[in-house]
């Protein structure tokens, strides 16, 4: 669901408010310096989102030449975001405040339903008792997997999942709660989320890989996401790293999610079941985030058999930041969901890749990294879509407070 275009005056309130979430408390002419605005201007909008309920005065802060001013900020807990992560084997659901920090997080697992009609039924019936309980929430953000043709609503392809195809997720939720609901490609959602919560000079220009169930990519280019014609550009996941490789559902052969996701990893895992054991003992009898995470934890532990097989992972891993450099040189590259777990030995063996077979000029300055984003990650992402919204149109969302509220 696109937000719709602001006019000139919520176009500068919404400046204010992000520039208040990215630096804290602040005084109004550091406001207006920052955004070249009037004093004036500022002044004027300031009282807006004051009165609106968006910001509030702190007291005396100290400013230029040791002046005393009065700091404005964005107080973070005051309003709460609903962010929805769909995943083949599971939905995760989180109450977020605007600083992303999760106030709870509910988890269904698709396996407990007859059909997705059904899971859909259940998840909106938890999202509306989420609300009822909470008057503050504003707005809901779902990640969902792609390729998401975002002009008709449906993913494409969710590989061993073609259930969630019938999906047309707009229709389904859209108009099915009293806020509005924003939904974006899962991975492009975690880029969102690294920019909005991200703590470096790269926030602007980077790249957040999601190694997970399936395989994404979302890059932010100067500020903005690349989507695409339809949305489904930076799809890195269907990308061959064999041409004559694995058969994958996209129709296509060696995609890289063949072999590094959540999924090649378990099913490499139930591979090994009748070697003495297997690396995993009982992997077969585990959901794939189990078995991922027990590989890492006796991969961490110094396990022969589990570090093979972590940094086998890695270089495929490898061969997907090679692409994502090559092809759109971002200054940073974030790994994050579930497969970023196995830390520093799969890392490791992906730079190897990386420094093999990438121009040194590209390698020295691409920074990569492993999501440094809380445990529940994989939901962050949607809370960070709402937000995102939010801050676009600060003014719609203090009216829907309002309403909400009975004021």
């Amino acid at each position: 669901m696109a937000a719709e275009q602001p006019n000139q005056s919520e176009y500068n309130r919404a400046r204010v408010m992000r520039f208040l979430y990215n630096n804290g408390v602040s005084s109004r002419a550091q406001i207006a310096k920052a955004l070249d605005l009037t004093p004036a201007a500022i002044t004027k909008i300031t009282a807006k989102l004051i009165d609106e309920g968006l910001i509030v005065e702190t007291g005396e802060i100290e400013g230029a030449r040791n002046r005393r001013s009065i700091g404005l900020l964005l107080d973070p807990e005051r309003f709460h975001v609903i962010g929805v992560k769909f995943a083949r084997s599971l939905i995760q659901v989180g109450l977020f405040d605007l600083a992303g920090n999760a106030r709870r997080i509910w988890v269904d697992m698709t396996a407990d339903h007859p059909s997705i009609a059904d899971m859909i039924a259940s998840l909106k019936a938890l999202i509306g008792r989420i609300m009822a309980r909470f008057s503050t929430v504003v707005a809901i953000g779902m990640a969902v997997p792609g390729p998401y043709l975002r002009d008709c609503g449906h993913t494409a392809v969710v590989s061993s999942m073609r259930q969630w195809r019938d999906v047309n997720f707009p229709a389904e939720f859209a108009d099915a709660f009293d806020v509005p609901v924003f939904i974006e490609q899962d991975a492009r959602a975690g880029a969102l989320a690294q920019q909005l919560f991200g703590t470096d000079d790269a926030r602007d220009d980077l790249a957040y890989y999601l190694i997970g169930e399936g395989v994404g990519l979302g890059v932010v280019e100067r500020g903005h996401t690349i989507d695409g014609a339809r949305g489904t550009a930076t799809e890195i996941g269907h990308v061959s790293i064999d041409v004559n490789g694995r058969r994958c559902d996209c129709g296509n052969y060696g995609c890289l999610e063949r072999y590094c996701s959540a999924v090649a990893i378990h099913e490499a895992l139930d591979a090994t079941l009748d070697e003495d054991g297997g690396v995993v003992a009982g992997s077969d009898r585990m959901t794939h985030i189990e078995a991922c995470e027990a590989l890492f934890s006796l991969a961490s532990a110094g396990d022969a058999r589990a570090l093979e097989l972590v940094r086998r992972v890695g270089t495929y891993v490898g061969y997907g930041l090679v692409t994502i450099i090559n092809a759109f040189n971002p200054r940073r590259i974030i790994i994050g969901d579930i497969v970023s777990h196995a830390g520093a030995p799969l890392l490791e063996a992906a730079m190897h890749v990386v420094g093999e077979r990438v121009l040194p000029e590209l390698t020295e300055t691409t920074a990569v990294t492993l999501s440094d984003l809380p445990t529940d990650a994989a939901v962050t992402g949607a809370a960070a879509v709402a937000i995102s919204a939010f801050l676009e149109q600060p003014s719609r969302f203090a009216d829907l407070a309002r309403r909400r509220r009975g004021d």
